[in-house]
């Protein structure tokens, strides 16, 4: 089994038995996102019980206010939460415990493995991961993980065509994130508006090749990355500054051509272009076919005749 086949498998996140006193509202299980699970949540009054946690969790306030108190490692932590706080409790740091003062309307719970930033450290920062362990810490508010948690949050509302390849940068994205802004050392950080070299001809054609031979299987950033022999990391900044389009939004558009190409062939069923088109169901490609196009698959496949 495969390294991120493994991830997916064993990412199940704690919230089952954490958040004793919540109702789940959403979650990406099922949708086949690789290396991050992420589920919506909204909190009753009341403590949690005390969990060591696997997965990394990094909590983001969604909507509301909320006052959370809370003690890990020694350090206790009172928190008056609003839209974009934010707690981080790293893999591996049991929380004494957790009081939730006021209730907590919408709340998103990111999950990532034990060592989330391990790959970004190897090959894109040439940094030793044993180095580096993240902070158990409470912020009032991180405009840039906020922005994070609203895309994830959009694509646990309403599943893309490409939502798998965004999920996986927003992962890389955000672990590089956290181990410059959250861990235990002082990293150098990449200059502002870094945005990477063009891509040589000859890597990108491999790319094109492999993304148009693949286009109806489920493929990640890092199987891309691995075609062009570059990290993920590196291939999402050379690749944005040679075609313009991220990778999810390439195969995003990819995708949608070949629906309705397929749309034409009318003994296809709407369930089957659903799932060669990158969708976990059909419900949820209609719906994004329809913001997209105007119209829903059928009314397309009829104004087709």
């Amino acid at each position: 089994m495969s390294l991120q086949g493994y991830i997916q498998m064993s990412l199940q996140g704690h919230a089952a038995v954490k958040f004793v006193t919540g109702r789940q509202l959403a979650s990406s299980s099922g949708r086949g996102w690789t290396n991050m699970l992420a589920e919506r949540w909204r909190h009753a009054v009341g403590e949690l019980p005390s969990v060591l946690p696997r997965d990394t969790e990094i909590a983001v306030l969604l909507s509301g206010s909320t006052l959370v108190e809370r003690q890990g490692p020694g350090l206790p932590q009172s928190t008056l939460g609003r839209r974009g706080s934010v707690w981080v409790c790293p893999s591996g740091i049991r929380e004494d415990f957790i009081n939730i003062r006021q209730p907590v309307d919408d709340c998103l719970h990111i999950f990532l493995p034990a060592k989330p930033f391990a790959d970004c450290m190897l090959q894109d920062l040439e940094i030793d991961p044993a180095r580096v362990t993240l902070r158990y810490e409470a912020v009032g508010y991180d405009p840039f993980i906020a922005q994070i948690a609203l895309a994830i949050s959009r694509e646990l509302s309403a599943e893309t065509s490409a939502g798998r390849l965004l999920m996986e940068s927003l992962s890389q994205s955000l672990s590089a994130y956290l181990v410059h802004h959250y861990s235990e050392i002082a990293l150098r950080s990449k200059p502002l508006g870094y945005s990477g070299n063009p891509m040589e001809d000859r890597r990108l054609s491999r790319v094109m090749e492999f993304i148009d031979a693949h286009i109806e299987q489920n493929f990640t950033v890092a199987d891309l990355a691995a075609v062009a022999c570059m990290s993920p990391a590196h291939f999402a900044r050379s690749f944005k500054a040679t075609t313009g389009r991220s990778p999810h939004q390439f195969v995003s558009r990819m995708r949608l051509e070949l629906a309705t190409r397929m749309l034409a062939d009318r003994h296809r069923s709407m369930s089957d272009i659903a799932l060669s088109t990158g969708f976990s169901s059909q419900s949820n490609f209609s719906r994004a076919f329809r913001d997209v196009m105007g119209m829903t698959p059928g009314e397309y496949r009829v104004s087709q005749i």
